[in-house]
């Protein structure tokens, strides 16, 4: 361990380890692969914490005080693979978070303000039991990538016409029936992934996303001959049907 990197990770705890609070100018704390079931709310305390690794453990909440650490907490949170059923509205005061893994946890919802979380760059949410993504998710306006698969999603929210930086934007196992009006505008979208929904036909304005470099649809009722398909491949675009 070096001054400022705690790593536990498979370390077979049972709970949080006391040492920690020893270690006031801890920046990275690793705790994935363990068996937390709780976290105590003194995690608000650790104020030069840039990544924290919660991943692959039975949490069943999260501290409303991780968002005192909106000063430092920049870099990494993850959270994925635990028993969370919600996140707490305090964790969207992380506005300069950049990356954040929420996935394979029983959600079924996000927080409403979600999009307080300015600085995200990289948003994954695979496998949450979503319906629906929060309107307010259009205001993040720094995210590059957007994981949302293996939900039960049937469209998004106008607002997602607003992320003008998206790169990547995953949508594989949902529920959609048509490809959602929101990506017309996503003008640097270059990955987009449709795997495994319910569409039957593509839209005239798909072919003209400049900057789209592979798209996939396969396990879609989508003809390989339809002139979306033809156009963007004329164009060097890889499409899988």
């Amino acid at each position: 361990m070096t001054a400022a990197r705690l790593n536990y990770w498979r370390a077979g705890l049972g709970s949080f380890p006391e040492e920690v609070w020893e270690r006031p100018d801890c920046e990275v704390l690793i705790l994935a692969d363990n068996r937390l079931t709780t976290l105590p709310a003194g995690l608000g305390r650790l104020r030069r914490l840039h990544t924290l690794d919660l991943g692959h453990n039975a949490l069943t909440a999260l501290p409303a005080e991780l968002g005192a650490l909106s000063g430092s907490l920049t870099r990494y949170l993850y959270v994925h693979d635990n028993r969370l059923t919600t996140l707490p509205d305090a964790l969207c005061r992380l506005d300069r978070l950049g990356y954040l893994n929420a996935g394979d946890n029983p959600l079924g919802r996000l927080p409403a303000g979600l999009g307080e979380m300015v600085g995200l760059v990289e948003l994954r949410l695979q496998r949450i039991g979503l319906t629906e993504l929060p309107a307010s998710v259009g205001q993040l306006s720094r995210l590059r990538e957007l994981w949302l698969g293996g939900n039960a999603l049937t469209g998004l929210p106008e607002g997602v016409a607003e992320l003008g930086a998206l790169r990547v934007l995953e949508l594989r196992d949902n529920a959609l029936p048509q490809v959602p009006g929101a990506l017309r505008g996503l003008c640097r979208l270059r990955r987009l992934d449709l795997r495994g929904n319910r569409i039957g036909e593509l839209p005239y304005w798909l072919a003209a996303l400049p900057s789209l470099e592979k798209l996939d649809l396969r396990w879609n009722a989508v003809d390989d001959a339809a002139a979306p398909v033809r156009a963007l491949r004329q164009r060097g675009c890889v499409v899988l049907t």
